[in-house]
């Protein structure tokens, strides 16, 4: 989650909503790593999670990602909960709640629907920093 977190701060310095993801593979290793790069590449679907899944998948030169786990510092949005199921990853990690599109559970719970995958889930994990750091890129904007 720490390597997460170092994204989304370069996210923030970039003048990116400030969310981090990195993806591990079975052994711990890192296979993908991503940012918010919306802004930068006018792109609706540049989110840390899709960028960071992208990077895995040709890492492994495989589109499924089982034994994976999938560490971000915000809880991910409908778009990127689909492509965490479509991927098969197995754990999904994250820091702070996401009140206003989060589907891991504070919108909706996308992984408790019948999809035919549904990976594990860990919520919290260095929540005040994750949370801190959103905080601060949004008090920064007003």
């Amino acid at each position: 989650m720490a390597q997460a977190l170092q994204l989304a701060q370069e996210a923030a310095s970039s003048g990116e909503i400030p969310v981090g993801c990195v993806i591990a593979d079975e052994h711990g290793n890192v296979i993908g790593r991503g940012r918010n790069r919306r802004e930068a590449d006018n792109d609706a679907t540049a989110h840390a999670e899709i960028e960071a899944i992208r990077d895995a998948c040709r890492c492994r030169n495989d589109w499924r990602l089982e034994g994976c786990t999938l560490y971000v510092t915000l809880e991910p949005c409908p778009m990127c909960a689909g492509a965490i199921i479509n991927s098969r990853i197995s754990t999904v990690v994250y820091g702070a709640k996401d009140e206003v599109t989060g589907s891991c559970g504070s919108v909706i719970d996308l992984f408790s629907e019948r999809y035919g995958h549904s990976p594990a889930v860990y919520p919290g994990i260095m929540k005040e920093e994750c949370t801190a750091l959103l905080q601060k890129f949004f008090k920064k904007l007003r």
